[in-house]
């Protein structure tokens, strides 16, 4: 069902649209295990091998999760994965040093299940600590062969400049939709200029592109953040409405609508959507099939320009952690 794309200029090749795993810990409300693991096995089923997961979520969790469910089929996965931020009873810290890159890989391996990690990303950067001891020793961890792949996620242009020096970065990961453009004015361009392939997160605007939410009393309490806010909603569900319209005369879902608009910004991009349901996976891989021509394009830009988006696409608790 999906389309396979280079990460990058000699990067891997991975499903172009892959599956966000994070809200299977219970980011988005009450985990189903059962539930989850099917909806994993059924990704694997229609071709969207691009699995994403992160130390972070669940606390572990997460991972344990993913593993389980690939057991037997470790061969048909593109495996990432994600080390620096660290859950505990005292809050949030980030500790992206190459001592806790190294401690962090042996444990996400073991909860995986995996004598090796496709894609290891430094989840965000603690500014105090430079970037280039941690990319040495990433770069030891290829050489060991307990990861393939380097990557980075939420990070500045001189950031990624810096560590690609050291070792090629395969990827960036980082929040990127028709309601998230910010990344190209620089980021998007230099990541262009080094051969780094672009991984989108949040690529359905945290559900808002889904169209799913047609009032404020639609929006559950585990999606509130400043643009569900009061007086930005209101304003971004006219948005939605207009790229509704858009959507039904291409014959499509809003969610497909932002995907396929994804994919049609470069070769270089690839989505991760995030879902618990083998029903919106099933979904979001129609979309690596569906060609949006230059008059639609055009019409989605028109009905959302970048500066007409209400509220930042970050909370005030998770902003301090990005763009170090």
């Amino acid at each position: 069902m999906s389309s396979r794309r280079h990460l990058g200029t000699d990067g891997p090749v991975v499903s172009a649209i892959g599956l966000g795993c994070m809200g299977m810990s219970g980011a988005y409300g009450p985990a189903d295990e059962a539930e989850s693991m099917a909806t994993i096995r059924g990704a694997l089923d229609l071709g969207l091998s691009h699995l994403d997961t992160s130390a972070s979520y669940g606390r572990g969790h997460n991972e344990t999760l993913v593993g389980r469910a690939i057991a037997g089929r470790r061969d048909e996965v593109f495996l990432a994965t994600k080390f620096g931020i660290i859950r505990g009873a005292e809050g949030v810290r980030i500790d992206s040093g190459p001592e806790w890159a190294r401690a962090s890989c042996e444990e996400s391996l073991r909860r995986l299940g995996t004598d090796v990690i496709d894609l290891f990303y430094v989840h965000r950067r603690n500014p105090s600590m430079p970037i280039e001891p941690t990319i040495e020793e990433l770069a030891r961890l290829v050489a060991e062969g307990k990861i393939r792949h380097i990557g980075l996620s939420e990070v500045a242009v001189e950031t990624i400049r810096r560590a690609h020096a050291v070792h090629p970065i395969a990827a960036l990961q980082v929040e990127y939709s028709i309601f998230s453009r910010h990344i190209e004015a620089s980021v998007l361009p230099v990541c262009r200029e080094l051969g780094v392939g672009v991984v989108a997160y949040s690529p359905v605007g945290g559900g808002l592109l889904t169209g799913k939410f047609s009032v404020p009393a639609d929006v559950p309490d585990s999606h509130r953040e400043p643009r569900t806010a009061e007086g930005n909603l209101e304003r971004n569900l006219e948005l939605v409405a207009r790229l509704r319209n858009i959507a039904a005369e291409v014959g499509c879902t809003p969610a497909q609508l932002a995907l396929a608009w994804l994919l049609a910004q470069g070769e270089d991009i690839v989505v991760i959507p995030g879902t618990r349901r083998l029903s919106y996976v099933e979904e979001n891989g129609l979309a690596a099939g569906i060609h949006l021509d230059a008059d639609v394009l055009s019409r989605i830009v028109v009905a959302v320009p970048p500066d007409a988006v209400a509220g930042d696409r970050l909370s005030p608790a998770h902003a301090p952690y990005v763009g170090h």
